[in-house]
């Protein structure tokens, strides 16, 4: 459940500070009368992602058991890999995030409304749609019924909450250090899931190697212990893993990790300043 509340966090922060950019910069220029196209684009946004979401969730239960574990496989690796360049793209844009988005809103406001709207919904779309596709696979990695899906909500939740304090100035972190250390958890459950979806295609056929066990400590490591899916949940653990899910795992994890930390520079980042969209909007 943790897992899965790190990833609905971390995921909508990066679209709650999104927002706070677009309406905090309408409102300190005095465009107020433009704000109904952005929220326009951002409800549209959202509204794709759920439906995506539901989609996914819906039409994978039609389908016969080899096709929901191939159709699980891929997924899975490729929101690993869009949750992996995206940590990588945060950590070296977010000191230029507020320009970009300022220069994108100007020159949407040049062109007119229909601009405008496309601007706030391609902002939110993107990380709406990863969002989604993260948390719905994360969820299909820890079969842990509603809980990882409670988790995931309860992150979102939490990250509207934050935006919402940044935008009025009542709240102030180092947004460098979040993302740098939530970046790095992030990988680390990434790891968990792309294993998971390498399990679920050899389920599926399309990889060999599924009899070939690593090593099996279900009878110290329980599935059905507190501890056992404690470990799922977060690492997405699991106490019978295939050779090649190991492998996979250990070729992830290390040499991503390692690079992400020193790409950070491998101890606590320099501070970073809060977003305008944190500072309290003019009356």
């Amino acid at each position: 459940m943790f897992g899965n509340y790190l990833i609905g966090l971390r995921e909508g922060l990066e679209a709650s500070l999104v927002v706070c950019i677009l309406i905090a910069y309408l409102v300190k220029t005095d465009r107020r009368d433009r704000l109904a196209p952005v929220w326009a684009g951002i409800a549209a946004a959202v509204v794709l992602s759920m439906t995506f979401g539901a989609v996914l969730q819906y039409g994978s239960t039609q389908l016969s058991f080899e096709a929901q574990e191939a159709l699980g496989g891929s997924l899975s690796i490729v929101a690993v890999g869009l949750v992996t360049w995206m940590v990588f793209w945060m950590r070296r844009t977010a000191r230029h995030l507020k320009a970009e988005l300022h220069g994108k809103l100007d020159a949407a406001l040049a062109m007119g409304t229909f601009a405008l709207v496309v601007t706030a919904f391609l902002a939110v779309g993107r990380e709406g749609l990863e969002t989604a596709l993260f948390i719905w696979t994360a969820v299909q990695a820890t079969s842990d019924g509603v809980r990882p899906l409670v988790g995931a909500i309860l992150g979102l939740l939490t990250s509207v909450v934050l935006g919402w304090m940044f935008y009025r100035g009542a709240l102030k972190i180092n947004l460098a250090k979040f993302f740098t250390w939530t970046g790095a958890m992030l990988v680390v459950v990434a790891a968990g899931v792309l294993a998971y979806g390498v399990h679920d295609l050899q389920e599926a056929g399309w990889i060999p190697g599924l009899t070939s066990q690593a090593f099996d400590v279900s009878s110290t490591v329980p599935k059905d212990s507190w501890y056992g899916t404690l470990l799922k949940g977060v690492f997405n653990f699991q106490p019978d893993p295939t050779v090649l899910q190991v492998a996979v795992w250990a070729a992830y994890l290390v040499p991503t990790l390692f690079l992400f930390l020193r790409q950070s520079g491998g101890s606590a980042p320099r501070p970073a300043p809060v977003p305008a969209a944190a500072e309290k909007p003019a009356a």
